[in-house]
C-alpha cells in the first residue's frame, strides 16, 4: 500500500473538507460490492465506485492511497472491554498462557523482582486451573511465597474470581466478613469485589493513563474503531471511567461509549453526569461459569450448587422501569440460565409497568447471554432485547474437552451461545471480547462465531463480520453507521488478507465459493488454520489512528 500527497492546485476560493482518495483494491460495501475505491472528505465517505470512475476525483484529491489490492472495510466494534483492566494485562503480568500452576508461580515471582513500587499493588490476570496439570489454584501461602509477601492481585481469566495476597488482604477493610471469602483460595463475590476495588484503588493516575493508552493502541491496531466500555462502581470506578472517556475523545485512538453499571436512580444519574450512553454493561445478575458464580436453575455437573444470583427479577424490572422512564438504555450481565431468565421476567415486567414498546423502543442489552433455550430465545425477540455477547468464549472453552463440559456437562455446555437461534429470530447480535477476560480479536471472534465448536450455533461469516461491526452501532441506537456507504462516517481499516470469498450458503463449515454473480462482497477466508487478515491502517472519524510500519 502506498500514498501520495498532491500539491496544492490554484486558489479557488473557500476550500471543502480534506478529500482522501483511496483505489486499487476492494472496497466492502453494500452500496457496490465489486467497488474498488473509496472517496473520503472529512469525516464522512463521500463515494464507492470503480477505480475508473475514481479518476473522476484524482485531481481533486489532497491525498491518494494505492491499497495494492488491500481490502477496505468498516472499522470493527468491539462491544464490550475493560478499557484499564486490559492495558493492565498488556502491560504487566499476564498468565494467559500459564501452562501450569508451577509457571504460573513462577511468572509472578519473576514480575515482583522485576518491579519498584514500593508500598503499591501489583495487578495481574489470566490464571485458568482447569487447563493446568495440577488442577487447581495456589493456596495463599504458595502466592504469599511467590509474590515475595508484596501485595497482589490477579484475577481469574473470566475476571469472576481472584487470588490475593496476605498483603492486599490486610489492607481490605472487613473481608473476611463478606461473602465469597475464602481463607486459603480464590476469592468470589462480594469478597472479590473488595480487594478488586483495594487494589485498583492504589493505581495512579500515570498508571491509570499507561493502561487505558495501551488498550486503546492496541484496538486501534487491530482494526477497532469504536469500543464500548463496561465500567461500574464494582468493577472500576467513576474517575476511571471519566478518565478513559476524556482520553477518547483526545482523539488518540477509537471512539469509547461508556455504559455505566449501577441499579436504578442512582446508577441513572451517574450515567448521564459521567456521559455514558447507558445504565448497564456489567450490572450483575450473576457470575461466571467457570468461577463456579454463573446462576443455573440445576447444580452444576462439578459442584454441589447452582451459583450466585446477585440481582432478583424484580431488581431488573425496577431498573429497566428507571431507565425507561429517563430514555436510557438498560443492560444487564447475565450468563447462567437462571440469570438470564430473571433478566427477561424483569424486562417483561417494566414492559407492563410503563408500556411494552417503550421498552423495546431503547433496545435494552444483555452481555453475554450464554445459557439459553427456545423459549428464552424468542422472549428476547419479544422484548427488543440485544445480545451483547463474545464468540471467542466458545472458541477458549467450548468443545468436547473445553471448562464448559467440565462445570456443566456435555448436554448443557452444547446448548451455550446459541448465535444462529438468535439471529433466525431477529434478535440483534453485537459481539465483543469482554476483554481482558479474552483478548481483543476481531477477526478472531467472526472466526469463533462463524465455526463455533458447536455445528448448529454457527452463522455465516457476513452475518459474524456485520455483527461485530455494524451490530455495535446498533446496539447504541445508531443504524446507519458501521457500512461504507455514502453519506456513513469515515471509519474503517485496510488489511492485507488472501484471496476474498463468500461463504456458500447451504455450508457454513467448509462451502466456500468466489462466484461473482452472487453480488456478495468478499470476505477474507477464515478457515481454521488459514492466517487471519493484517490492519495496515486503521481510521476513525476520517483520522488516521494507527498506521503500521513499512
Amino acid at each position: 500500500m502506498t500514498e501520495r500527497t498532491l500539491p496544492p492546485g490554484p486558489p479557488s476560493g473557500r476550500r471543502g473538507p480534506r478529500t482522501v482518495l483511496l483505489r486499487g483494491g476492494a472496497v466492502y460495501s453494500p452500496a457496490d460490492p465489486f467497488a474498488t475505491a473509496m472517496l473520503v472528505e472529512g469525516g464522512h465517505v463521500a463515494w464507492v465506485g470503480s477505480d475508473g470512475a475514481a479518476e473522476a476525483y484524482v485531481q481533486t484529491a489532497d491525498e491518494i492511497v494505492e491499497l495494492d489490492g488491500a481490502l477496505v472495510t468498516p472499522a470493527f466494534v468491539d462491544a464490550h472491554v475493560h478499557a484499564t483492566s486490559t492495558g493492565l494485562a498488556l502491560t504487566g503480568l499476564d498468565l494467559t498462557g500459564s501452562a501450569s500452576l508451577a509457571a504460573a508461580l513462577d511468572s509472578l515471582t519473576a514480575f515482583v523482582d522485576a518491579q519498584d513500587v514500593p508500598g503499591g499493588v501489583l495487578i495481574g490476570h489470566g490464571w485458568d486451573e482447569t487447563g493446568w496439570p495440577e488442577g487447581r489454584p495456589p493456596t495463599l501461602a504458595e502466592l504469599d511465597a511467590a509474590a515475595r509477601g508484596a501485595a497482589v492481585y490477579l484475577s481469574r481469566t473470566d475476571v469472576h474470581s481472584a487470588l490475593a495476597t496476605s498483603a492486599l488482604r490486610e489492607l481490605t477493610e472487613d473481608l473476611a466478613g463478606r461473602p465469597g471469602h475464602h481463607a486459603d483460595g480464590p476469592l468470589t463475590r462480594d469478597a472479590h469485589h473488595a480487594v478488586r476495588q483495594t487494589a485498583l484503588a492504589r493505581l495512579t493516575p500515570e498508571q491509570r493513563a499507561r493502561a487505558q493508552r495501551a488498550a486503546l493502541a492496541r484496538a486501534a491496531e487491530l482494526g477497532i474503531g469504536a469500543l464500548h466500555e463496561c465500567a461500574g462502581p464494582e468493577i472500576s470506578s467513576e474517575e476511571d471511567l471519566a478518565a478513559l472517556l476524556a482520553l477518547a475523545a483526545g482523539g488518540e485512538g477509537p471512539e469509547v461509549f461508556g455504559y455505566w453499571g449501577e441499579l436504578g436512580e442512582r446508577g441513572v444519574e451517574t450515567a448521564r453526569r459521567l456521559g455514558a450512553v447507558g445504565a448497564g454493561g456489567d450490572l450483575f445478575v450473576d457470575g461466571a461459569i467457570g468461577s463456579h458464580t454463573a446462576c443455573l436453575h440445576a447444580s452444576y455437573a462439578d459442584a454441589d450448587h447452582t451459583g450466585t444470583a446477585y440481582l432478583t427479577a424484580e431488581q431488573v424490572a425496577d431498573h429497566v422501569e428507571a431507565c425507561t422512564a429517563a430514555g436510557l438504555q438498560a443492560g444487564f450481565h447475565a450468563i447462567g440460565d437462571a440469570a438470564v431468565a430473571a433478566v427477561v421476567e424483569g424486562v417483561r415486567t417494566a414492559g407492563e409497568r410503563v408500556g411494552a414498546e417503550r421498552v423495546r423502543a431503547l433496545r435494552h442489552r444483555v452481555e453475554h447471554a450464554e445459557a439459553l433455550d427456545d423459549k428464552t430465545v424468542a422472549a428476547f425477540a419479544e422484548l427488543g432485547l440485544t445480545a451483547s455477547v463474545q464468540p471467542a468464549f466458545d472458541a477458549a472453552w467450548g468443545g468436547p474437552e473445553g471448562m464448559y463440559v467440565q462445570r456443566l456437562g456435555a448436554e448443557r455446555a452444547a446448548a451455550l451461545n446459541p448465535f444462529a437461534a438468535l439471529l433466525r429470530v431477529g434478535v440483534p447480535l453485537a459481539f465483543g471480547s469482554d476483554a481482558p477476560v479474552t483478548p481483543l480479536d476481531p477477526w478472531g471472534a467472526v472466526r469463533a462465531a462463524a465455526f463455533h465448536r458447536t455445528p448448529e450455533h454457527r452463522i455465516s461469516a457476513r452475518a459474524a463480520f456485520t455483527a461485530h461491526t455494524r451490530g455495535g452501532w446498533r446496539a447504541i441506537g445508531r443504524d446507519h453507521d458501521g457500512v461504507l456507504v455514502p453519506g456513513a462516517v469515515a471509519s474503517y481499516a485496510i488489511w492485507a488478507a488472501d484471496d476474498l470469498v463468500v461463504q456458500a450458503p447451504d455450508s457454513r463449515v467448509a462451502g466456500w465459493s468466489t462466484d461473482p454473480r452472487s453480488g456478495t462482497p468478499g470476505l477474507p477466508d477464515l478457515t481454521p488454520g488459514r492466517p487471519l487478515p493484517v490492519c495496515l491502517r486503521t481510521v476513525v472519524l476520517g483520522r488516521t489512528v494507527y498506521r503500521a510500519a513499512e
